[in-house]
């Protein structure tokens, strides 16, 4: 199946560096695509599992769903995940 998810705090191309190295090491996760302008992540799962487990790494990242409280330390960690992102690109 694919889906998305809305994100916040997605403001460049190294969140989205960051975020399809770390989801693709989820299991059963794949076509993995970022749109920064809108802030969604889209990506193939087998079963809803898959799918809950996309949504809590993106929030341990400090990429909460739109659904989600925005903290201020998701805040914190989505620009560490942004500038790692942007250092291994």
């Amino acid at each position: 199946m694919k889906t998305s998810i809305i994100v916040q705090n997605l403001k460049c191309g190294g969140c989205a560096h960051t975020i399809t190295t770390k989801l693709s090491e989820i299991k059963n996760v794949a076509d993995i695509t970022i749109d920064v302008d809108s802030s969604k992540v889209f990506f193939s799962y087998i079963n809803e599992a898959d799918a809950l487990a996309v949504k809590d790494k993106l929030k341990t990242l400090g990429y909460p769903s739109v659904d989600d409280a925005n903290s201020l330390t998701s805040k914190a960690k989505s620009f560490v995940s942004c500038a790692t992102g942007k250092l291994s690109k």
